[in-house]
């Protein structure tokens, strides 16, 4: 019977465990959107799980949505980011880097000179960011040109690229929560025409050349890629979510990826939302890899699913950290240490 402590292989990537430390955007980035001394002890700390998602990091300018979170765009980015790796390889853990464009989820005051946000779309979103000025209602974006896409590709390579000279042991490409690819994916923001809009083969294009781009540049094995079918966090679900994440999986199979990560229900709320049937074992019956699962998992849940197969990974992220400790939700966003790095241990 599977265990959460049994290791495990996934692609290129050995792993002691299959507890995962889900990716959580905490806001510490210092001067140039570097991983600073703060973002290295905070990695350090969770070392033992079996894999650490690192939090999502834009893979340009342009990509950033919310104030000091980091890139892996600029060599700094990168001396940072190897200080992170270091310490958690020293400490026997192993990491990877999430590849994030936010698309349409920014603010020209993050953005090279008052830019606007790019997206598949340019209808703006219902939703807020954190800038300086706190939260604020996001800009309105412009529709990404068809002949700008090849740029964005090449971000994206670039970025792995850049993740595996920071000594990261792979990355994963961000596909949920609403940001920029499933902005493409759905067809409740992808309202344009032409070889990305359209029909469901177009609009999952993106991340299909996305991943073949990553996958040449670093290999399928050190590649994994998160998927929310069911989130809207910051857009309306799909209208037919069954085909739609049901083509995409078809798609990813053959890639030969270490592992998919998918967000059962709501991001960071149920996992099952009232009248929302959505049938993920179906995903997994058509996906070959390492299959991860996230969202509200409590220990008892984990340990039954991955008893059964319904994944072999499960990735948390609220009660990873904080099983003794009452979370000081006031410090999720930015500042220092305090509510950081500053929790008691258990052996403390």
């Amino acid at each position: 019977m599977t265990t959460l402590f049994d290791p495990i292989q996934i692609g290129d990537i050995a792993l002691s465990n299959r507890i995962v430390m889900a990716p959580l955007t905490r806001n510490r980035a210092i001067a140039g959107n570097v991983a600073g001394p703060l973002t290295v002890e905070y990695y350090r700390q969770r070392a033992t799980a079996g894999l650490i998602i690192a939090e999502a990091s834009q893979i340009s300018p342009m990509a950033q949505g919310y104030l000091d979170t980091p890139g892996i765009y600029s060599p700094e980015q990168i001396a940072g980011w190897r200080q992170v790796t270091n310490a958690v390889h020293a400490a026997g853990g192993k990491i990877v880097l999430q590849l994030w464009h936010v698309g349409r989820i920014s603010h020209t005051s993050l953005l090279p000179d008052g830019a606007a946000p790019v997206s598949s779309t340019d209808k703006v979103a219902n939703a807020s960011t954190f800038t300086k000025d706190g939260f604020v209602p996001v800009s309105t974006p412009r529709a990404l040109r068809d002949d700008e896409i090849p740029g964005l590709i090449e971000d994206y390579r670039r970025a792995a690229r850049n993740a595996i000279e920071a000594g990261f042991d792979g990355v994963e490409i961000h596909g949920a929560n609403t940001y920029l690819i499933e902005q493409f994916l759905r067809d409740s923001v992808n309202d344009r025409s032409g070889p990305y809009g359209g029909s469901i083969a177009n609009r999952a294009r993106l991340l299909l050349e996305v991943l073949e781009a990553v996958t040449k540049e670093i290999g399928a094995g050190r590649t994994g890629v998160r998927l929310s079918p069911m989130t809207t966090f910051t857009a309306p679900l799909d209208s037919d979510p069954q085909a739609l994440y049901g083509y995409v999986v078809e798609k990813l199979a053959p890639f030969g990826l270490a592992y998919l990560h998918v967000i059962e229900g709501e991001t960071g709320g149920t996992r099952t939302p009232e009248g929302k049937a959505f049938d993920y074992e179906a995903l997994h019956r058509t996906f070959p890899g390492a299959w991860m699962l996230n969202n509200g998992y409590s220990r008892e849940l984990a340990i039954e699913n991955l008893a059964v197969g319904k994944a072999d990974l499960i990735a948390f992220g609220r009660p990873y950290n904080l099983p003794l400790n009452e979370l000081q939700a006031d410090k999720l966003y930015g500042g220092g240490a305090e509510g950081y790095t500053d929790y008691p241990t258990l052996a403390a």
